[in-house]
């Protein structure tokens, strides 16, 4: 997986690169991250990459020169189907079927993190990206929601995680869409508080029962919508 990240903060991607799973994807090879300092395509001598918004307004608004030279810049490493992602709480919801797309990428994939109150509607127009949210909040920039959408997608490349069905078992991406069972390690007993008897039987036809059942009242009882779409199955 190769994404790049367009940011006036890189150094706020450094510990999480080289730490966690994902660190562990960037050491072995297998995700590459290129950090694009935005500050680096500003302009004058102070470097500038935002002004004072016309109509008036508080905040600051993100320059479309310095953005669309920081993302041409991070576009030309890599191939010709590069997608591009400006960060956005009107963007498309980010959710499991998105990380997959990402994940999959052949030519990778750039985002671009906002800041102040939002970047010049003309560099959008030129650069024709793609939006994406995390939900319906407002954060301070972009970053943040990068660091989430470059850690879910990261985890569904082979071989970065531990365990190749680890992912294949998460919520969303299980094969009936329901979320995570529960889950139990030592001491069997603790506090009073017993681990379930099915998951000590090491019958593994039981425990994969157990798992299911768990996993669809979970589901019913949290995320009600998810047993909702029209693939479901009646048992689901």
């Amino acid at each position: 997986m190769h994404a790049s990240i367009v940011t006036l903060f890189p150094e706020l991607f450094e510990p999480f690169l080289h730490q966690t799973v994902l660190g562990r994807g960037v050491e072995a090879g297998l995700v590459q991250i290129d950090l694009v300092a935005l500050r680096e395509f500003g302009e004058g001598r102070h470097r500038q990459v935002d002004d004072r918004p016309f109509g008036g307004g508080p905040g600051m608004v993100l320059l479309a020169e310095p953005v669309i030279q920081a993302v041409e810049a991070a576009r030309a490493g890599h191939g010709p189907a590069v997608r591009t992602f400006v960060l956005s709480p009107q963007g498309r919801p980010f959710d499991q079927a998105c990380a997959e797309e990402l994940a999959a990428a052949e030519d990778g994939f750039v985002l671009v993190c906002g800041r102040y109150e939002g970047i010049d509607e003309r560099a959008l127009e030129v650069l024709q990206p793609e939006e994406l949210s995390l939900g319906d909040f407002v954060l301070s920039g972009g970053e943040t929601a990068a660091l989430a959408i470059i850690d879910a997608a990261a985890r569904l490349v082979p071989g970065v995680l531990g365990h190749a069905r680890s992912p294949k078992e998460d919520s969303f991406s299980n094969e009936h869409g329901l979320l995570d069972h529960p889950h139990y390690t030592r001491p069997a007993s603790w506090r009073g508080l017993d681990v379930p008897e099915e998951l000590l039987t090491g019958n593994h036809a039981a425990i994969a029962a157990w798992r299911l059942a768990q996993a669809r009242a979970r589901t019913a009882a949290r995320r009600p919508d998810l047993l909702d779409g029209p693939e479901r199955s009646k048992e689901d």
